[in-house]
């Protein structure tokens, strides 16, 4: 999976939205399938016009890692959701809360090139992702 510095260079790079576009697509593609049985409601995420489905796993560490998977049923939608993956996957459950998603979408200008309500849903997953994220720092 690419980093989210991977992508905003990749962006950077790409001039056109055309092109833009197709390698969002091209992302959503690389993202390894869900497994068929986590393609549920309790996973689905809400908010979004399209079908979306994220899952988290949080390790043993203090403060813990939280590893996050998704899917979505739109090919730009997937795109959207495997940059969600890459700037949040793998990090501290502090860290994703300091996350100015707002800022990095900004400088991919994915808020000035999604439809109100790609970036909607866009919007809904990361507060999916913040929210995992209060629940895996929450006492048992």
């Amino acid at each position: 999976m690419q980093t989210i510095e991977d992508i905003t260079t990749d962006f950077e790079y790409l001039d056109d939205w055309e092109d833009r576009y197709r390698y969002l697509i091209e992302l959503g593609r690389a993202l390894p399938p869900l497994p068929e049985d986590a393609v549920n409601d309790e996973n689905k995420v809400r908010g979004c016009v399209s079908q979306v489905w994220l899952t988290s796993e949080a390790d043993d560490a203090n403060p813990p890692h939280l590893t996050f998977r998704g899917e979505s049923d739109a090919h730009i939608v997937r795109g959207l959701v495997a940059i969600a993956l890459a700037l949040y996957s793998g990090k501290t459950a502090p860290e994703i809360l300091d996350i100015d998603a707002e800022a990095v979408f900004g400088r991919l200008g994915l808020q000035d090139h999604l439809t109100p309500q790609r970036s909607n849903g866009l919007r809904s997953m990361v507060n999916r992702i913040q929210s995992d994220a209060k629940q895996a720092l929450a006492p048992a």
